[in-house]
């Protein structure tokens, strides 16, 4: 059993803090196994506890379908055991229709410690989001990280190691499989099945299943590619497929709330302000994204940026495609008053490649630490200022 400080670390500063514990993440990236730890250091706590874990992917609780039944369900269990403080831990919540009147009915009671995991972007939203303002606390849960993958697959923090997760990704039930690929893009693509269905067409009742699965190989085709949802209808329309950009912006929608993909918009560095068209789509998972397209070595500048997109992500830094006058930034990386500037080159293969890449940094206004990434292992560590880094260092160093 491998632990994940970076996330129970977090989660245990809020045991017993009258807060709803939120886990938050795409099927399969560990949400189960943490909310498990965090229930197995809740029961060492001192005091008269009682600990009530429903599970939504156990036939045990296939009965729990509606908020009636999951308020009946825990009331029994309050009843049976007579307790001074109670842990509620729900897993995969909203498979419970309307389990928002729930949560806020039981974030009313003093006595009441719940924890709940969601694959839904949207769970906690709109009017419960205003109504639980301050009395949540959101922990997003991502696939593992580079360093993560090294410590459960047991290998070295090294170029081969790296190569590997930029070719299967960080889903953490591959412990169990070995990494060969045959076996585990078969697994993959049956998560991603699984996550299509139960969170996006059978959630949103999609009856055009071709566009939903035709849309998934184009946006992991365009990995990294500023989208537009007119460019994507008006390529449709040249195949004869109609479908129009408010479709494609919903099946989008639909896809980021699942969390197979993720919405990054871009921001004008100097104006500071966000732009409302022209965003960029990763990948949750990389290997998820390989699945789709198979892993091609013409791709890799698109996976490593995927993977920088990943790894700031579950670094906890909010992430933002830069937009400086007509020169595009990879990635604007804020965390609590912290900016970074990262820019993702594949070689810095000639002077026009590194003035490019470095110039289009050297040009931002500011004094924040600007870093390029890049397949080199032995370029300069800086240029003119801008620090350098390999991918491989880059991954294991930057936090």
């Amino acid at each position: 059993m491998f632990d994940r400080p970076k996330y129970l670390n977090k989660m245990e500063r809020w045991l017993g803090k009258p807060l709803i514990k939120v886990l938050s993440g795409q099927r399969r990236t560990g949400k189960s196994f943490l909310l498990k730890r965090i229930q197995e250091k809740a029961e060492k706590l001192p005091g008269s506890h009682h600990h009530i874990r429903i599970d939504m992917e156990h036939e045990a609780n296939f009965h729990i379908r509606t908020a009636e039944d999951l308020s009946a369900h825990i009331r029994r269990q309050m009843d049976a055991k007579q307790a001074d403080r109670y842990f509620i831990y729900i897993d995969e919540i909203q498979e419970i229709a309307g389990f928002e009147r729930v949560v806020r009915s039981l974030a009313a009671q003093q006595h009441i410690d719940l924890w709940i995991t969601g694959s839904n972007a949207d769970m906690l939203s709109g009017e419960l989001a205003t109504r639980l303002s301050g009395r949540y606390i959101d922990i997003p849960v991502y696939s593992l990280d580079f360093e993560e993958f090294c410590r459960f697959h047991g290998l070295p923090v090294e170029q081969a190691a790296l190569q590997k997760f930029l070719r299967f990704g960080g889903l953490p039930f591959l412990i169990h499989l070995g990494l060969e690929d045959e076996i585990v893009y078969d697994y993959l693509r049956n998560i991603l099945d699984t996550v299509v269905y139960k969170d996006v067409i059978s959630r949103w009742q999609i009856r055009n299943v071709r566009f939903l699965n035709d849309l998934l190989v184009y946006s992991a085709d365009t990995t990294g590619s500023l989208l537009s949802a007119k460019k994507i209808s008006d390529y449709l329309k040249s195949q004869r497929i109609t479908v129009s950009v408010n479709a494609v912006l919903d099946y989008l929608s639909y896809l980021v709330s699942a969390q197979v993909l993720y919405k990054v918009p871009r921001y004008d560095i100097r104006g500071r302000k966000h732009f409302e068209i022209g965003e960029k789509y990763y990948f949750q998972d990389t290997g998820i994204r390989n699945a789709i397209t198979g892993y091609r070595i013409a791709d890799i500048a698109q996976i490593m940026e995927n993977v920088v997109h990943h790894h700031l992500k579950s670094h906890g830094f909010e992430v933002l495609i830069g937009k400086d006058q007509q020169r595009e930034i990879d990635f604007v990386a804020r965390r609590q008053g912290e900016t970074v500037y990262v820019q993702v080159a594949y070689l810095l293969s000639g002077p026009e490649t590194i003035e490019r890449e470095f110039g289009n940094l050297k040009a931002i206004p500011d004094n924040y630490p600007k870093i390029v990434v890049s397949m080199d292992e032995n370029s300069p560590a800086t240029h003119e200022g801008i620090r350098h880094q390999s991918l491989l260092s880059f991954l294991k160093e930057f936090r």
